[in-house]
């Protein structure tokens, strides 16, 4: 890890590496990514030719292989043959339109069948507004890869950073957006996935021409992938640049911060993490 970064989640209190996402066509040496999976598109949905159950049995979460490479400060990766999830490969970029099946699973299900819904939104209309309103760029590589930013190489620039952090953590980073942008509605909090909150939400705002961090973690299905009140926290890579640029001129400096970060070590005492709260 550099200097600059250091320093910087060191005045955080906060030992958690921020996570970069960017596309490439070089397959990571070493990481986490899920197994092949069967063809899937909307014609083939149309055509009733879906293979179902192998699709779901080479299901893999997004979330699920980020965690696996946050505990080993390895790679997450997929490619459209490896997409591990319908709804995390569409946030991704590698398959587009949205499958039927996903505006019916995330919503109400399928009635007189066992595929009884999420429930997250409340009609497959509505779902499909969604998936309408935002739809994700296309992939522009083979590969969409998501790591530690200290593993990543001189030729490589993330596109998005991802930091995992509790409320105390997300305090100083939520104004410090502000700070960097003078936008007094610099974090975004919308409804998504948790793999979209950290692509495909961030990438939209940029579209539009508007700076924005996004705070995640909400989605319940993400949950399981995240440790006990941790939420997501992604910035655009010009933020995070700004984040290191200017972090010393904020209030993360002051008094005032000093006792948010005896909070910090509380909470990290609290959870067996007391080294990152003292920066050991």
């Amino acid at each position: 890890m550099d200097a600059p970064l250091k320093a910087f989640l060191d005045a955080l209190g906060h030992d958690g590496e921020p996570f970069g996402m960017f596309y490439t066509d070089r397959e990571p040496q070493d990481g986490f990514s899920p197994k092949p999976g069967p063809p899937v598109s909307a014609e083939l949905e149309q055509a009733g030719k879906m293979d179902w159950q192998a699709v779901w049995g080479s299901f893999s979460c997004v979330m699920g292989n980020i965690w696996l490479a946050r505990k080993k400060k390895s790679a997450a990766y997929f490619e459209s043959a490896r997409y591990g999830c319908m709804g995390g490969s569409f946030y991704l970029g590698f398959h587009q339109p949205q499958l039927d099946f996903l505006t019916r699973y995330v919503s109400s299900g399928i009635p007189g069948t066992q595929v009884h819904g999420e429930r997250y939104l409340d009609s497959p209309e509505t779902v499909r507004r969604l998936f309408t309103e935002i739809p994700p760029r296309p992939a522009p590589a083979r590969f969409c890869v998501f790591k530690p930013v200290s593993r990543f190489e001189p030729d490589e620039t993330p596109e998005t950073v991802t930091f995992f952090g509790r409320p105390e953590v997300l305090a100083g980073l939520g104004f410090l957006a502000s700070f960097v942008t003078g936008d007094f509605e610099a974090v975004m909090s919308p409804f998504g996935a948790g793999c979209a909150c950290m692509t495909t939400w961030p990438f939209h705002y940029l579209k539009q021409g508007r700076l924005k961090a996004v705070l995640g973690g909400f989605d319940p299905s993400e949950r399981k992938f995240l440790k006990t009140d941790e939420m997501t926290f992604t910035v655009p890579y010009e933020m995070f640049t700004r984040f290191l640029a200017r972090w010393e001129e904020s209030y993360l400096t002051t008094d005032t911060w000093a006792g948010v970060r005896k909070k910090v070590a509380r909470s990290s005492e609290a959870w067996g993490e007391s080294a990152a709260a003292s920066g050991e």
